[in-house]
């Protein structure tokens, strides 16, 4: 997979609300950025994944659109997006930014940040 195929396979599989389809994406050391703090590692991230879906239930539904590659090269990139999320009758949106790099394991996510939408 390159860089873009890797970041819709996550957008793909965290809708299963499964961590063990991410883990594959994702770098041993990936560092998430989220409101509620930084999560760094695969365990810390696992963490702040589940917290996330225990909290929203399995009808939460996670998606990704205007997407700007802002850069790709061979060996990393980069992308920001509007991220968007429902669950049930309750729903949101706020933009994010996530970085990619070629391993030897192949295309890796190692950063994400999220935020909420400026005011």
């Amino acid at each position: 997979m390159n860089a873009r195929e890797t970041l819709a396979a996550y957008g793909e599989r965290i809708n299963a609300h499964d961590f063990d389809l991410l883990t594959d994406l994702l770098s041993p050391d990936v560092t998430f950025w989220f409101s509620d703090g930084t999560h760094r590692g695969i365990a810390a991230a696992r963490q702040a994944f589940e917290r996330t879906w225990a909290a929203f239930g399995d009808d939460e539904h996670y998606w990704l659109d205007r997407m700007e590659w802002i850069a790709e090269g061979d060996t990393g990139a980069a992308c920001t997006y509007r991220y968007n999320w429902r669950s049930g009758d309750q729903s949101g949106s706020g933009r994010g930014t996530t970085v990619l790099a070629l391993t030897s394991a192949g295309w890796r996510i190692v950063h994400e940040h999220l935020s909420r939408d400026p005011a």
